[in-house]
C-alpha cells in the first residue's frame, strides 16, 4: 500500500520511533523544569515532533509525564531485583547491596531521579499506588531471608512506611543536589530498613 513505509521504515515504526522521541524529550525536560513549566509545544520541539502526533500518543502533558514516569520507576525497580543476592546470608546481606545500587543509579542518572522522586510525585494518587507497587516488589525480595511474618496485616505496614521513608530520605537528598556521599546514604538507608523490618514481632 502506498505510503506504509518511508525512508525505509514502516508506518508502525515511525509511530514508536516518535513515542520513543516524546517520552526522551519528556524526560528531559520534566527534570530541568516544573510540570507546570512544560508545555505541549516544548515536547514537540525538543522531540521534533508535530503537535498532530504529540496527540496520537498522549492525551496531554500529564499522560505523557505518567509514561516517562512509569519507564524510570520500572526501570529503577529493575535494577534493585537484579542486585538483590538470590541467597543472601542474612537480610543485611540482602539489603545493602539493594541500598547501594539504588543510591548510585539515582547519582548516575539525575534527570530519572528528578522525574521519580521530585516531579512526577505531584500527582499523589499515582505515587501513592507507586508505594504500594514498591512496597509489594520489596517484600517479595526480603522473603529470601525472612521468615513468614506472623502479622501479616503490620508487616504489610512496616513495608509501605520503610518505602514511604526511603522515598522521603532520598526526596531531601536530591533537594539538597546530591551532595551527600551515596556510599554513606546507603548504610544509612540500610539501618534504617534494618531497623524497621527485624524486630521481635516479625
Amino acid at each position: 500500500m502506498r505510503g506504509e513505509t518511508y525512508g525505509g521504515q514502516s508506518r508502525e515504526a515511525r509511530a514508536a520511533d516518535r513515542g520513543e522521541r516524546l517520552i526522551g524529550a519528556g524526560l528531559e525536560l520534566f527534570a530541568a523544569r516544573a510540570f507546570d513549566d512544560v508545555t505541549v509545544a516544548d515536547v514537540c520541539t525538543r522531540a521534533k515532533v508535530s503537535k498532530r502526533y504529540f496527540y496520537e500518543h498522549f492525551t496531554d502533558r500529564e499522560a505523557l509525564l505518567l509514561a516517562v514516569h512509569r519507564r524510570q520507576n520500572d526501570w529503577l525497580l529493575a535494577g534493585l531485583a537484579a542486585a538483590a543476592p538470590e541467597e543472601p546470608a542474612d537480610l543485611a546481606a540482602l539489603l545493602r547491596p539493594m541500598m547501594t545500587t539504588l543510591v548510585h543509579l539515582l547519582a548516575d542518572h539525575p534527570d530519572s531521579a528528578r522525574v521519580i522522586y521530585i516531579n512526577a510525585p505531584r500527582m499523589e494518587l499515582r505515587r501513592r499506588g507507586l508505594l504500594r507497587k514498591d512496597a509489594d516488589l520489596f517484600g517479595q525480595l526480603i522473603r529470601r531471608t525472612l521468615p513468614e511474618p506472623h502479622d501479616v496485616l503490620r508487616h504489610d505496614r512496616v513495608l509501605l512506611g520503610l518505602v514511604a521513608g526511603v522515598t522521603e530520605v532520598l526526596i531531601d537528598w536530591l533537594q539538597r543536589g546530591m551532595a551527600d556521599d551515596p556510599d554513606v546514604l546507603a548504610d544509612h538507608l540500610t539501618g534504617f530498613a534494618l531497623a524497621l523490618l527485624v524486630s521481635p514481632d516479625e
